[in-house]
């Protein structure tokens, strides 16, 4: 049996279908980008899309399970055959699986016209077909530990259809059982493999930097955080205005920024690869916080602004994090960040604060949107821009020549996920 590497090689087919990162995470920046772009101009009225979805719930339904499920499907196809020792999916069933994503993104956008029945369909036949392949090779390859992320990975996909149920019933889904779900799946993926990636790449570059203080191991503080957390969201999904979901939300938050304060965020400012992982980590504990407050005293913040915490910034910056270390380290670069992917992180950082003061400050709301929106845009589609290229080309083995980076970089170890 050929191994990943060479499986990979013998593929004759386009780059990007060579493996699962690459056509999703490409597929992923195009579309946050241009998501935003139909957002805003549906907002000014220079737009109206075709969809049955009110123009809220289309944008946080296309954001939380468009944008987000390409990112998880291109991480999860990456990621399963280093956990499980199995060959990747590549070639046709990849191109048939991203094929199933455009079409959900269409349909949803086109829903107007369509059955109900058949806009979920389409919508949820690429995350069903992605959780039977990823169970397949978990079973197969007796890697019952990564059990919890296909766990979560159908909670997002429930929530989806209860998501789609509700636009269905005529409803605000944003406010339905539906997006909460969807959004705690997602929050806790970042908990729960965030909580893998950046104690593991924070400490392989502080020991090469000769540093003696690295983060803690993995022990039982990170099982109580991955117990409190869950907990928190599950009440909060029951029951979201009550003071329950609110107190354990507050609880939750200062155990997990306990938890990031354990993988030593301080010492990780000299390479932004590194520091942005620690920077959309910080992000969960933030709005857990925000959420919390928002719930237990309404007059200091608006729920929404809370929950861009999580939506641009959290899954945001992490996820745009993964992707830009992960195109890099799966396509032979150096892992390490140039001034081009630093300005990514720096756009989306500017998004995610004018979003949230945008609904503290009314006075200043519209040009606050208008620089979110613009940001936004401008992060998602850099990336799309400085990585494609990499995404679209056979890796080229020994390269070390970093997107945005003139000089030459010194070559690092390229397995990231």
């Amino acid at each position: 049996m050929k191994g990943t590497a060479e499986r990979m090689r013998a593929w004759r087919g386009p780059a990007l279908f060579s493996y699962g990162f690459r056509p999703f995470f490409l597929g992923a920046g195009i579309w946050a980008a241009l998501a935003m772009a139909l957002w805003v101009a549906a907002l000014t009225g220079r737009l109206s899309l075709p969809t049955h979805f009110d123009p809220v719930s289309w944008h946080a339904h296309e954001f939380l399970f468009g944008y987000l499920g390409a990112v998880v499907a291109g991480f999860l196809l990456t990621a399963v055959p280093n956990w499980t020792g199995r060959l990747p999916i590549i070639g046709a069933p990849l191109a048939l699986l991203a094929t199933f994503w455009v079409l959900g993104r269409v349909a949803v956008a086109v829903s107007a016209h369509l059955p109900p029945l058949a806009v979920a369909i389409a919508d949820l036949s690429m995350p069903v077909l992605l959780a039977l392949a990823i169970a397949r090779e978990i079973v197969r390859g007796r890697n019952w530990r990564n059990l919890i992320v296909l766990a979560l990975l159908a909670i997002m996909i429930l929530g989806n259809g209860l998501f789609h149920w509700a636009v269905s019933q005529g409803q605000y889904a944003v406010d339905g059982a539906g997006f909460r779900l969807g959004l705690s799946g997602g929050v806790m993926m970042i908990a729960v493999i965030g909580g893998r990636i950046v104690p593991s790449f924070t400490r392989n570059w502080l020991v090469k930097r000769g540093e003696a203080r690295l983060p803690a191991p993995s022990g039982r503080f990170d099982r109580v955080a991955l117990l409190v957390l869950p907990a928190a969201l599950a009440a909060w999904v029951a029951a979201p205005a009550s003071a329950a979901a609110g107190t354990a939300l507050l609880l939750a938050g200062v155990i997990h920024v306990a938890r990031l304060a354990r993988w030593r965020p301080v010492l990780t400012g000299g390479e932004p690869l590194v520091w942005v992982l620690h920077l959309g980590y910080a992000f969960l504990p933030a709005g857990a916080l925000a959420l919390g407050a928002a719930i237990l005293w309404p007059a200091l913040l608006p729920v929404s602004a809370a929950l861009h915490l999580w939506l641009a910034g959290a899954i945001g910056m992490m996820t745009l994090a993964v992707m830009t270390r992960a195109t890099l380290g799966h396509t032979g670069q150096a892992l390490t960040a140039g001034h081009g992917t630093a300005a990514l992180y720096l756009l989306l950082l500017v998004a995610v604060v004018a979003r949230v003061c945008a609904g503290l400050y009314a006075d200043w709301a519209k040009g606050l949107y208008d620089l979110a929106g613009l940001a936004w845009i401008g992060a998602f589609g850099g990336f799309a821009f400085i990585y494609g290229p990499l995404l679209l080309r056979r890796r080229s083995e020994g390269r070390t020549a970093n997107p945005g980076r003139r000089a030459q970089a010194r070559s690092h170890p390229a397995k990231t996920t």
